[in-house]
């Protein structure tokens, strides 16, 4: 069978030979008209008869894996995709080091593994509910095309692992296929499984924080999967990986071109100091601090969905073979952690200190710390934007124990700077750190919609190149009339 080819010619667009699989391909077109609902339900509202110029993937080739053309929404060819197979691959890391990978569950690591892939499962479609009104505020075309262009792609990531499920997990695995489509983002009797994807994305500017920092978490989680001795788990990340890197792209850029434009308008206007909040904002853009507090707000956020710094669970992933570590065979270690430590941030005493950890339990610590580097470089190069402009602010990443509702942060409160602070200080101080109802409301009277091809709203600048090389006035969605 050829894996780098997506074969077309049944309802679901694969290269797994699903054809050839008439239990799994029966119960995958089963669930499809779920999906469908659900699509039409809580998927981009208002623009479901728009035509829209997204890509597709045709291959896992890397050179040439997605076509552009215009497609509706509801009509978008989701599809299962894995990345080729590699002969004689290993596992990388644990107990089972050297050892040929798994292409059958291993009965042992069963539930610990399908927990795993559930918990990536539920965050594809709780995004797309999360973002489902933007399209009515959309600064662009250009935008509004590149949030749809994730969304459906979200959507592809649940097929892919509703797809392990339904091949490797029997009856349990189709109960919980049918238990994504269940939840929802925010509700109150079955929300999303984790924190940050039950909180609103109510204009674009959380959106393009999203999409950096959220999404670059995805990025790290898929990325440990990636290592997984569970070979089609393994080879399921990989691929995803190859789209996920557009979702980071879209969030990087936005943020840039909003910051880009807020320091423009500030020039062009004689502002020197980024700090005369209402002056700035009268000129209808996005002034800098408030910037900072959604940066500051949706980082905290995304550093909750490690887990814990210090973790059992992490440990017996590892152990079992079934979740690495980032990029896990770069590291020069044995890849079994039996007598190695890491450094790990905790409250003692009253203060924030770096105690050494067993490597093993510290994990997720370590995940964290190799996310944190990664962002690290995308806001450096906001702040060379910012530079460039002349305007004197700097963009920081706020403290690790800042804002934090998971693990050894959660029952404190500190600054940016990693200040612990008292619940009446906390009180007084937090609208200077995180996004006050004052902010969100100004940010959303700007969200107003803007149709026309080659236009921009005031609050964000073009881009340097439009998608798949198009011209800058191109008309990336064809609003249904």
């Amino acid at each position: 069978m050829n894996y780098m080819n997506v074969d077309y010619s049944t309802r679901i667009p694969n290269n797994v030979g699903l054809t050839e699989d008439a239990r799994v391909l029966k119960a995958l077109e089963t669930w499809h008209p779920g999906y469908l609902d659900w699509w039409q339900d809580m998927g981009p509202e208002g623009f479901q008869q728009s035509l829209v110029y997204l890509r597709t993937a045709v291959s896992v080739d890397p050179k040439g894996w997605a076509k552009f053309d215009y497609v509706r929404m509801p009509e978008y060819r989701w599809g299962v995709l894995l990345a080729p197979a590699e002969e004689g691959r290993k596992v990388n890391f644990g107990q089972h080091l050297g050892e040929p990978a798994w292409q059958e569950v291993p009965g042992e690591h069963r539930a610990l593994l399908r927990r795993l892939i559930v918990i990536q499962g539920d965050t594809e479609p709780a995004s797309v509910e999360q973002q489902r009104h933007l399209g009515k505020t959309a600064p662009s075309l250009y935008d509004m095309r590149n949030l749809f262009q994730v969304n459906v792609e979200e959507g592809r990531h649940l097929w892919a692992m509703v797809y392990l499920l339904h091949k490797y997990f029997g009856r349990d695995g189709r109960e919980e296929a049918d238990d994504l489509l269940r939840r929802r983002s925010g509700s109150a009797e079955a929300p999303r499984m984790l924190g940050a994807f039950n909180e609103a994305t109510p204009d674009w500017l959380s959106f393009f924080m999203f999409t950096f920092f959220t999404d670059r978490d995805g990025k790290m989680q898929l990325e440990s999967l990636a290592q997984s001795g569970f070979d089609p788990l393994s080879r399921t990340c990989r691929f995803m990986l190859t789209e996920e890197a557009h979702h980071m792209f879209v969030g990087e850029t936005g943020i840039s071109r909003t910051v880009q434009r807020t320091c423009e308008a500030m020039k062009e206007a004689g502002i020197e100091d980024p700090n005369e909040i209402e002056k700035v904002r009268k000129l209808g853009v996005i002034d800098l601090p408030t910037i900072q507090k959604k940066l500051n707000l949706h980082y905290s956020l995304s550093l909750d969905l490690f887990g814990s710094e210090v973790s059992t669970n992490a440990a017996n992933a590892y152990n079992s073979g079934i979740k690495g570590r980032y990029q896990e065979t770069r590291i020069q270690d044995d890849h079994r952690l039996t007598n190695d430590t890491y450094p790990v941030l905790k409250l003692v005493d009253g203060e924030i200190k770096r105690v050494d950890e067993p490597a093993l339990t510290a994990l997720n610590m370590r995940l964290r710390d190799d996310y944190t580097a990664d962002c690290a470089k995308g806001v450096d190069r906001w702040n060379k934007v910012i530079e460039k402009a002349g305007v004197n602010f700097r963009l920081e990443l706020p403290h690790v124990a800042f804002h934090r509702h998971v693990g050894e942060f959660k029952d404190v409160h500190a600054t940016p700077t990693g200040v612990i602070l008292n619940d009446a200080e906390w009180a007084k101080q937090r609208d200077k750190y995180l996004p006050s109802k004052a902010d969100g409301d100004f940010i959303e009277a700007l969200m107003k919609p803007v149709t026309e091809p080659g236009k921009f709203a005031n609050w964000i600048s073009p881009p340097k190149v439009g998608i798949d090389n198009k011209p800058g006035d191109f008309e990336y969605v064809k609003i249904a009339a």
